[in-house]
């Protein structure tokens, strides 16, 4: 491949999963039926919290957000996936692969911090619940949001503006379904040693951190559980972070599967489907997760549907 100085490349090409004409109404159907479940799904969760005014808690109030995020995270890769199945054509311009990488960063950002915000939300209803209504205020937890949001832009926007200043050969192309930052670098025909030392540093602080806090977060809550004195008590603290600490789970077990995979050699095919655990599966088992042993849930959405509990 020949390199150039043009960072201004007009398109790159998305290969996907496989080049196989029969297996494109598969993966077609697939990722579709995958798509409608998470926007579905989440929806409903948003809608419950909103409709009962029983649901206008701290908890709810960041996981309605999760929710929103979660399908915004889902719509800027599925989408665009869906249509180069469908027509056959796997382009993408230029200006759309960054912005596309630019939304897809900001949103993976904002789930992570969420999740450890969530984390400090029960770490204070179970370690300190009588402290609980005045700490966790409705200012504080509009302040914890805004936050999140600010500092999930400012990331996303400092990895884009590293990437803009890239050169790129001709005729690129991105053994993905998506404008994956990782996959941007090594493409590139320049020198890309400051991108990946602002990538290692910024994954090290902005997801080590987090990951930090809700271990030390669970730390204090499993020692609170532990020195309840009667089981109900205990089943009862648990079943409030039980959904929660799943979600947590899915989210940096999957996370880890795509770094080890992108790290092995060979590694672009089996990148690209494990990234669909993170970016596809996650968002869509995550309304299932807070629903289906979650009776407040439950019961506002039966409310919402039949207008009767």
């Amino acid at each position: 491949m020949n390199a150039s100085n043009d960072t201004r490349i007009s398109e790159f090409a998305l290969l996907g999963f496989s080049e196989e004409p029969e297996l494109q109404p598969f993966l077609f159907g697939l990722f579709l039926s995958m798509y409608l479940i998470t926007v579905c799904g989440n929806l409903l969760i948003i809608l419950a919290v909103s409709s009962d005014s029983h649901l206008h808690t701290p908890m709810y109030f960041f996981l309605a957000n999760l929710s929103f995020v979660d399908i915004c995270f889902t719509s800027t890769t599925v989408p665009k996936m869906l249509v180069n199945i469908q027509t056959q054509k796997k382009t993408i311009t230029y200006e759309s692969c960054i912005t596309q990488m630019y939304f897809f960063i900001l949103l993976a950002g904002l789930d992570n911090f969420l999740l450890t915000v969530m984390a400090y939300d029960r770490f204070v209803a179970i370690c300190h619940p009588l402290h609980y209504t005045v700490t966790m205020n409705p200012q504080l937890c509009s302040l914890l949001l805004l936050v999140s949001w600010i500092m999930s832009a400012l990331h996303s926007l400092l990895q884009t503006l590293m990437v803009l200043r890239l050169s790129f050969c001709t005729e690129v192309e991105i053994p993905h379904f998506f404008c994956e930052l990782r996959q941007m670098i090594q493409l590139a025909c320049s020198d890309t040693f400051l991108n990946n030392m602002v990538l290692y540093f910024a994954a090290l602080l902005l997801a080590g951190a987090p990951l930090a806090g809700i271990l030390y977060s669970y730390s204090k809550i499993v020692s609170s559980i532990l020195g309840i004195s009667s089981a109900q008590g205990k089943y009862k603290a648990f079943s409030t972070c039980a959904s929660h600490l799943s979600v947590v789970s899915l989210f940096y077990c999957t996370s880890l599967g795509v770094y080890l995979s992108s790290a092995a050699p060979q590694s672009s095919h089996a990148s690209a489907v494990a990234s669909v655990m993170y970016t596809v599966v996650t968002p869509m088992l995550n309304p299932f997760i807070y629903s289906l042993r979650n009776t407040d849930i439950k019961g506002a959405l039966s409310v919402f549907f039949r207008g009767k509990p």
